[in-house]
């Protein structure tokens, strides 16, 4: 399927909701298999990354409804899965790190794999602190699949992450809540603390200290979960972006979820020149969540991203890049390497695109520039990633661009181009 947005002829403006966020909505539900009774969770979105947690518990024992947006779950406890196959997690690298962790501090036998794509994303990562612990893994060069062999036990972990990952982070708390003893866990800089945050707020002993986290083993079972997840950052940030790159618009999306370690897109963007508002703070699940308006200025302003606000900003560089493609000067982008191991090389990625549609970019070992203002139009490819089709459909607000093979963007924001439609 190809995609080609028209060009804005008047500024977007409009308020909306979203579904939920996914990083929560792949917590939700893979905590809700680990804890003791029925889990109830609404605003729970159903996408291609969703569905392939879904999928891989069910696979492992653990099935789920989802009717008019609630997820329930009967949990089993934090105790050994029953798979009835190979579990088969997609495209989706949160899945496939976030249940490692679970089976192995469960000490269950299993087999995890995805597609194509997730096979060439790197796994010793996880694989060998998992194996410091005890746990019986094994990997295919590196890669997925990833086999599990019930572990005697699992040694308490004392170990300092090489990069900032939640990924990373989140698959060792899962196993640490089966291990022997007090786990430690550090990481050269800060990433996502979802996990903490919900965990914690079902009843786990989980203390975080600046870059650290010290996980004590489950003394007693999870509480089910129950409540609404918040909209999206993720998802919004392409929203956001819209906004930045239509002169004067100005767009409201309520009940997002603001955790200050996603919302280096509202500061990249306020760098940029754009308003940001942040209004009707409150708390669900741990989380932070407000209703948040972006405006967009006359004229954007190029930025330098690098250290910790890289971290802040992962999963949205695709959609800063098409706001940088508007920005008046040079957008640099460094210490985002990270960016080469994602559902594609998002660099190369985001540059060859780019570069396609006639923007000026250089490709940086650890980031890129982006000379805004250079370009004028033409074909993108998604590649089989579904924030890069998202982000090089934006151009076309300004420019003529089609993107082929756009129906990838399924995979995490269903009805994109209506929603965007819905604020012109």
């Amino acid at each position: 399927m190809d995609l080609t947005l028209d060009i804005a002829t008047k500024p977007l403006s409009g308020t909306l909701s979203l579904a939920g966020d996914k990083s929560l909505a792949h917590r939700a539900a893979l905590f809700a298999a680990l804890a003791e009774g029925t889990s109830s969770v609404s605003n729970y979105p159903d996408s291609g990354v969703t569905r392939a947690m879904r999928r891989a518990l069910a696979t492992l024992g653990v099935p789920s409804t989802l009717e008019d947006g609630i997820l329930r779950i009967e949990g089993r406890g934090y105790k050994p899965f029953s798979p009835s196959g190979t579990a088969d997690c997609g495209n989706s690298g949160t899945t496939i790190r976030l249940l490692a962790g679970a089976i192995a501090g469960t000490r269950s036998s299993a087999i995890l794999d995805g597609s194509a794509g997730l096979r060439k994303r790197p796994m010793d990562r996880i694989a060998e602190p998992l194996a410091q612990m005890g746990a019986k893994v094994t990997t295919a060069a590196g890669c997925a699949p990833l086999a599990f062999a019930p572990a005697q036990t699992l040694a308490p972990l004392s170990y300092a992450l090489p990069v900032a990952s939640a990924q990373v982070k989140s698959c060792l708390i899962l196993a640490a809540l089966g291990a022997s003893g007090i786990s430690h866990i550090s990481e050269p800089g800060p990433s996502r603390d979802h996990t903490e945050l919900m965990l914690r707020s079902m009843g786990a002993h989980i203390v975080s200290r600046r870059l650290e986290v010290e996980v004590h083993p489950l003394s007693r079972p999870l509480a089910p979960l129950s409540g609404t997840l918040p909209g999206d950052i993720s998802s919004a940030a392409f929203l956001f972006a819209a906004a930045a790159i239509v002169p004067g618009s100005c767009v409201t999306v309520a009940n997002l979820g603001v955790n200050p370690t996603r919302t280096g897109i509202l500061d990249v963007l306020s760098a940029m020149g754009c308003t940001v508002i942040c209004a009707n703070r409150r708390k669900v699940f741990g989380e932070d969540v407000a209703d948040v308006t972006v405006s967009s200025p006359a004229t954007l302003r190029a930025v330098e991203i690098s250290g910790d606000l890289v971290v802040r900003s992962i999963d949205e560089f695709p959609a800063i890049a098409a706001a940088a493609a508007f920005a008046t000067g040079v957008t640099t982008v460094r210490d985002a390497k990270e960016l080469r191991y994602k559902e594609s090389d998002r660099i190369s990625a985001i540059c060859r695109n780019l570069a396609a549609l006639g923007a000026e970019v250089a490709e940086l070992d650890d980031g890129f520039t982006i000379a805004g203002l250079t370009i004028s139009g033409g074909t993108a490819k998604a590649g089989g990633d579904h924030r890069l089709a998202m982000s090089m459909a934006l151009t076309g607000l300004r420019v003529h661009t089609t993107v082929q093979d756009a129906e990838i963007l399924a995979e995490s924001f269903p009805g994109f181009a209506q929603t965007i439609d819905s604020l012109r």
